[in-house]
């Protein structure tokens, strides 16, 4: 007479008599796993599908020894949850069933054995036995949650990842596909986050977590990875496991786990990189940065075997993800602690490079000062004496720029020379200008120590005002580079607003009759010679320059020609030092002179930086005549193609060492490798992983910018970095594309990030709103110079405010604050 087998029985059972599903669940009960209390009808308990009396009043007794009035009524066949065949989904389950119903459920369960699906899964898998399911009857968990967990991907195939989806309540609707359900993903096996739900969610982060380990678990004591069903009881913290099978379909092999944690911050070189960048542009800055910081190391007197020895993190500063630019954070924490004082200067570079939080303590354990016997003291004499040089090398490197990159009019020659030349004309402007980039490198590092030790100084002698005089001496000074533009801008529109006709003219964007103005005609000439490579994404090859397309200029003096040209004012920095250091006349000589040395430092570092943009515009025209002369032979289907390339195998395709002949094949590779990229939702401002680069789903998931940001309880009002120019209301324009949109005078300009190209958008704006930047960002320096509050760094500010919404911006406290 068949009798009903409980948990504890069914471990000395076989998968003939109880069906894998229970031989499973008794294993992992026994185990130590969190199990709901069952108990198993044989199949051969069905009679013609029918339970006997006897049997159904055994059923009755063990439903009522079990705890709950509620059930779960599943199948377990003989092969159901093997390794080879699942039977996943094809027999019937039942929730929440009544302890009256349980026998009736059970016959409809058995039944399903005979289900065409379950006949047509055999047939599709060669099975010929006809094994009929036994039944398993469970207490019925009252869930707050349930889902399915993976302790490899069923989809890619990879063993380094384990998923877990989740729904409210109960999880048949998800395991039957009716709901998506919420997607965790954790790195294997160190179960860090790699990919959360958006919005509200089922589970808390430590929920999933611990069933990704769970998971992990069940796979370890099965010894291959398995797929699991779990849910969390309403009144219970930990979870329950409902059942445990392996993952049938293919797994790539298992893989070394991968500890090393990479770094990788956007911060402030978005400024000069907006967007997506070409494999031109990125190889040309990866090789211009190795060279410029490995002369860097020589100047000040680092061992030779000491820069060998970091080859690795100088050829490796920068990263290209999704076709954006990051730095590789760790790379430049391992260079700086080469130098000297590295525990200030990390701070320093921090506020320099506008990066808002440090690197993980996991990484910045691996890094620590060098230390060497008087290398520190060698060091810090070759910067003093680079520092008392610096004027005498600025020049010879101006000298040297202007000796190596030709006048803007004689750039239109370089179209006449052959493919061969304009190859060599690279490289003699590589050779003479990137391992000779002295000034700007040692006036880089100085304006870091200088900046940063400034406001320090100010801060703790004079609280916030004195950050506030540090910034107005720092920017809007009237001697940047950076800031000439508009000033010329504006002259330009006071021009246009006295001449007749002019602003309609400009307003029709036919560059020939806007030439053609007597009055505004050579103005506009002359600035594109001076500033004819400063628009947006300056440093970005593949991008116009303004004298190419110089409809941007052409909205900037209009929209300057309809708003006031009256001159901002300054406070003068000797009134506020007397005030603020009244009857402590050593400190405001010393406060003077620190912020005189740091104020010229960032003039030169703007001003210096400018020649970079030179230099990067006429390097632009090389290669793209470089891609003219290869479009002539058919090598490339088009000039602008040629940005598809690296340096090296653009170089390579010329000079003989390619290593094959089908760029064209490669330019399409890169150019759908783009498309895709195109795609994508921007990147975060930080990415960690662990791993390669290429493994997009490797990236850890991790929240950065919004922990420690400064935000009223309403969320109404939020604090960035204050950058001057005192409070004012208006209506908000959130700004993606400069090309495309436009701010109307008195507007306030909301934008992730700013370059010197924005110009025309500063004209109009009446205060300018950063999500990302510091107080040395263009956004900063310009809308000082033009008189307008500025506040960067503003956490989520393209998201929390909307093109319509009324501000109040107080650049002189950072507070972005919405009003009704």
């Amino acid at each position: 007479m068949t009798s009903l087998v409980n948990s504890q029985e069914a471990r000395t059972k076989s998968s003939q008599a109880i069906g894998g599903k229970a031989l499973a669940l008794a294993g992992l009960a026994e185990a130590g796993f969190s199990v709901p209390p069952f108990f198993v009808i044989p199949s051969d308990g069905f009679q013609d599908g029918v339970l006997g009396e006897d049997l159904r009043s055994a059923v009755d007794e063990a439903c009522a020894a079990l705890h709950g009035s509620r059930f779960a009524v599943r199948s377990s066949g003989v092969a159901e949850d093997g390794v080879a065949e699942s039977h996943a989904g094809q027999f019937l389950s039942r929730l929440d069933v009544r302890a009256a119903d349980v026998p009736a459920t059970a016959e409809e369960v058995f039944a399903s054995g005979l289900g065409d699906s379950v006949t047509a899964y055999r047939e599709a898998r060669g099975i010929a036995d006809l094994n009929m399911p036994s039944v398993i009857v469970q207490e019925m968990v009252d869930a707050r949650a349930a889902g399915v967990a993976f302790a490899a991907d069923p989809v890619t195939g990879r063993r380094d990842h384990v998923l877990v989806t989740a729904t409210e309540g109960l999880g048949d609707a998800l395991v039957s596909g009716e709901v998506s359900g919420e997607i965790w993903r954790f790195s294997f096996p160190l179960m860090e986050t790699l990919q959360r739900p958006g919005g509200t969610s089922a589970l808390s982060e430590d929920d999933a977590r611990e069933i990704a380990r769970l998971c992990a678990s069940v796979s370890e004591l099965k010894g291959v990875p398995q797929d699991i069903e779990w849910a969390f009881a309403k009144e219970r913290k930990e979870p329950f496991l409902l059942q445990a099978r392996p993952i049938t379909t293919r797994l790539r092999p298992a893989g070394v786990a991968e500890e090393r944690l990479l770094v990788f911050d956007n911060s402030n070189i978005v400024e000069s990189y907006p967007g997506l960048v070409s494999p031109l542009t990125y190889s040309f800055a990866v090789a211009a940065y190795a060279r410029v910081y490995r002369s860097f190391l020589k100047l000040i007197g680092t061992r030779a075997t000491v820069i060998r020895d970091h080859s690795t993190e100088l050829d490796n500063m920068l990263a290209r993800i999704d076709g954006r630019m990051y730095y590789n954070l760790g790379n430049w924490y391992r260079l700086l602690s080469l130098l000297p004082f590295f525990s200030s200067n990390r701070e320093h570079m921090e506020t320099m490079m506008g990066v808002s939080e440090p690197l993980p303590e996991e990484v910045m354990a691996g890094i620590s000062p060098a230390t060497g016997p008087g290398s520190g003291l060698k060091m810090v004499a070759k910067l003093g004496l680079a520092a008392l040089r610096l004027n005498a090398t600025k020049a010879g490197f101006l000298n040297r720029v202007a000796d190596t990159v030709p006048p803007r009019k004689d750039w239109p020659s370089i179209k006449r020379r052959p493919l061969s030349e304009l190859a060599a004309e690279y490289r003699r402007v590589e050779a003479a200008l990137l391992d000779d980039w002295d000034a700007p490198i040692v006036n880089d590092f100085l304006c870091m120590m200088a900046f940063g030790g400034s406001r320090s100084l100010l801060l703790r002698w004079a609280g916030e005002p004195g950050l506030a005089l540090h910034n107005d001496v720092m920017i809007g000074q009237g001697d940047i580079v950076s800031a000439e533009p508009a000033r010329l801008i504006r002259q330009m529109g006071e021009r246009v607003r006295t001449t007749p006709g002019a602003a309609e003219t400009l307003v029709s964007g036919d560059a020939d009759a806007i030439f053609a103005l007597a009055e505004i005609g050579p103005l506009l000439k002359a600035y594109l010679d001076k500033f004819g490579d400063r628009r947006i994404g300056e440093l970005k090859l593949e991008e116009p320059t303004l004298d190419e397309a110089p409809l941007p200029l052409f909205r900037a003096v209009t929209a300057a020609a309809s708003r006031s040209t009256t001159e901002p004012q300054r406070a003068e920095p000797d009134t506020e030092l007397g005030r603020l250091f009244k009857g402590r006349p050593l400190r405001r000589v010393l406060a003077r002179w620190v912020l005189g040395y740091a104020k010229a430092r960032v003039r030169d570092r703007e001003n210096l930086r400018f020649e970079r943009t030179r230099i990067f515009g006429y390097a632009r025209r090389v290669f793209l005549s470089m891609g003219d002369c290869l479009t002539a032979t058919g090598h490339l289907d088009a000039p602008e193609h040629v940005f598809f390339l690296t340096v090296d195998e653009l170089l390579a395709a010329v000079e003989g060492s390619a290593v094959n002949s089908g760029i064209v094949d490669l330019v399409a590779l890169r150019r759908k490798d783009q498309e895709n990229a195109a795609r994508l939702p921007d990147p975060p401002e930080r990415i960690l992983i662990r791993g390669s680069v290429l493994d997009s789903t490797g990236r850890l998931a991790v929240v950065t910018g919004s922990g420690a940001a400064e935000v009223s309880e309403d969320d109404r009002q939020r604090k960035g970095t204050a950058c001057g120019g005192g409070t004012v209301r208006g209506m908000a324009r959130v700004v993606h594309d400069p090309a495309e949109e436009q701010v109307q005078p008195g507007e306030i300009l909301v934008a992730r990030h700013t370059d010197p190209g924005w110009i025309s958008h500063f004209a109009n704006a009446a205060a300018v709103i950063g999500e990302r930047g510091s107080v040395l960002s263009h956004s900063a320096i310009v809308s000082r110079e033009l008189g307008i509050p500025c506040v960067v760094a503003v956490p989520g500010a393209c998201d929390w405010i909307k093109t319509g919404d009324r501000l109040e911006v107080d650049g002189s406290a950072g507070w972005v604050t919405k009003i009704s």
